[in-house]
């Protein structure tokens, strides 16, 4: 990958920059703050955090008449009680009516850090009105509580002050990161997860974090800012993923092109109701259609059906599409120069094709039941792991659960680690990894991995998946990629199928979304 800089600018931006821009885990966010705090002035770093977090507050709620700041016993919580303070002199500016409410979490009898504890005697002095309990009613509450610190189960108050938070309708500001999220993976700790009954804010300070942008964490995040208190990460420090964030818009094309300049697509998959009662053919026929709005020169569909007489198929929808019998495409000279896209619909049939497909196509996709059929086999993925040593390239797109039977783990497990999961696969079969759902991972071997930004829950319906993967495949068509070009053409695809999501209504289409009609929406990548 290549090094992106993140500007350095003064107070809380929201994190919307086209591009790609760094994510740093909790151990190097710690060796960043110990750095930066050993260069600067005692109590500097808390003193930024908490005006930061206090001029982010008063943005959200101008007119808010009370704020609860729940503050744990480190650090977080003393960014929590210099916010306080600033806004309860704000507030008191106003007038009598305007109060700030500081819940303080006692630190089981461990002495408070140095800066913590000047943070909360500077509260104090200041007249901060401070409660057992939460108060029965109020506009914002900040979350102070935990940051990247020890997450173990909440208990007592704790827990009690959590579920407020989580449960509260009034919007929530976290500090760095909501409390009982994981920083690096994106898991939370805590009852009822991720509840967003109100409208969620997180300030991420210094850096950004992994688990803000992928599995439960873009639930309990919200609207994500960045302040980064005037602090550059030295270059050494290694950066744990990319936030993949790749503007999409149509390329330009030569006038003096053909068919043949955006290479050819070949879909396999859309099992027959034929073969075993349970009709697929649409999955093969939407990731077709992507493939042909995304750019792709031609596109060819090889429907798994049984052998009984039947029609030529063809889609009225798309009439473009070139329907051949998988027999004809095999043994074809489009199967070592197509980018073949296979396993959408596949079910049972597809599994025989696959040591053909394995050992002869160039640039592959494998998604659905490909992916199932390999993590059953042992002897196919002999065949996908040997296919990067023959020069030959593959994406696979995984769920959860086909990334665990890849693995042979369960969904638990590559729910717990959605970075490392993804990378682990990429690493084993030599090949780029696609793990979907929130935060979508795209994983290369030794390659920094990329979460993908953009999307949503409207994608959650059938279909949607099988798009992606055409997509995919006109990405790649046309280029003879090395591994880093690669990842970054998947990613900018990948990105491209949320944002469509994000911006549904953007241009007044009517309808919701569905996969077909999310596949003519498609449109070729830059570049």
């Amino acid at each position: 990958m290549h090094w992106r800089d993140v500007s350095i600018t003064n107070g809380p931006r929201p994190v919307s920059v086209p591009g790609q821009q760094a994510l740093y885990g909790s151990t190097a966010t710690r060796q960043i703050e110990q750095w930066a705090a050993s260069t600067l002035p005692h109590h500097t770093l808390m003193s930024r955090a908490g005006l930061s977090v206090a001029r982010l507050a008063q943005a959200l709620q101008p007119h808010a008449r009370c704020i609860w700041v729940a503050c744990g016993p480190g650090n977080n919580g003393g960014d929590g009680l210099v916010a306080a303070t600033h806004l309860h002199r704000g507030m008191q500016a106003r007038g009598s009516k305007f109060h700030v409410v500081v819940t303080h979490l006692p630190n089981d009898g461990a002495r408070l850090p140095a800066d913590a504890l000047d943070a909360l005697q500077a509260a104090r002095a200041a007249g901060v009105v401070f409660s057992e309990e939460p108060p029965a009613h109020f506009d914002l509450a900040i979350d102070a509580l935990l940051g990247i610190g020890r997450i173990r189960p909440p208990q007592g108050r704790l827990a009690l002050c959590l579920k407020v938070l989580r449960d509260s309708s009034s919007p929530v500001l976290c500090v760095d990161l909501p409390s009982g999220l994981d920083a690096d993976t994106g898991t939370l700790t805590g009852e009822a997860g991720a509840a967003r009954a109100g409208e969620r804010h997180t300030l991420s300070l210094i850096t950004l974090k992994p688990g803000l942008f992928t599995g439960t964490g873009r639930d309990a995040a919200g609207h994500v800012w960045l302040d980064d208190l005037g602090i550059a990460p030295p270059q050494s420090t290694p950066v744990s993923a990319w936030l993949g964030m790749q503007p999409t818009q149509a390329t330009a094309r030569l006038h003096a092109s053909h068919k043949g300049s955006f290479g050819d697509v070949l879909v396999l998959g859309g099992q027959g109701i034929g073969v075993s009662g349970a009709g697929m053919t649409g999955a093969a026929v939407l990731a077709g259609r992507a493939a042909l709005h995304g750019g792709a020169g031609r596109v060819f569909v090889g429907l798994l059906e049984d052998d009984a007489p039947h029609s030529t198929p063809w889609d009225p929808a798309c009439p473009e599409l070139m329907f051949r019998r998988p027999s004809l495409l095999l043994e074809s000279d489009t199967l070592r120069n197509a980018c073949v896209v296979c396993g959408c619909g596949g079910g049972t049939a597809v599994a025989a094709l696959l040591p053909r497909v394995l050992s002869t196509a160039r640039t592959l996709v494998l998604d659905a039941d490909a992916l199932n059929a390999i993590a059953a086999d042992a002897s196919l993925q002999t065949l996908l792991s040997l296919r990067r040593d023959r020069g030959r390239s593959t994406v696979l797109t995984p769920h959860p659960l086909e990334a665990a039977r890849l693995l042979g783990s369960d969904t638990r497990q590559v729910m717990a680690d959605r970075l490392k999961a993804a990378q682990t696969l990429a690493d084993r079969f030599g090949a780029c990894c696609v793990l979907k759902g929130s935060g979508s991972v795209v994983a290369a071997p030794g390659e920094v991995p990329i979460i993908n930004a953009s999307g949503n829950a409207a994608l959650a319906t059938a279909g949607t998946g099988d798009v992606l993967a055409g997509m995919i495949g006109s990405a790649l068509a046309p280029l003879k990629l090395v591994d880093e070009q690669m990842q970054d053409r998947v990613a900018s695809a990948v990105y491209q199928h949320g944002w469509l999501a994000d911006h549904w209504h953007d241009t007044g289409h009517a309808g919701e979304l569905s996969a077909s009609r999310l596949a003519a929406r498609v449109r070729p990548l830059a570049g």
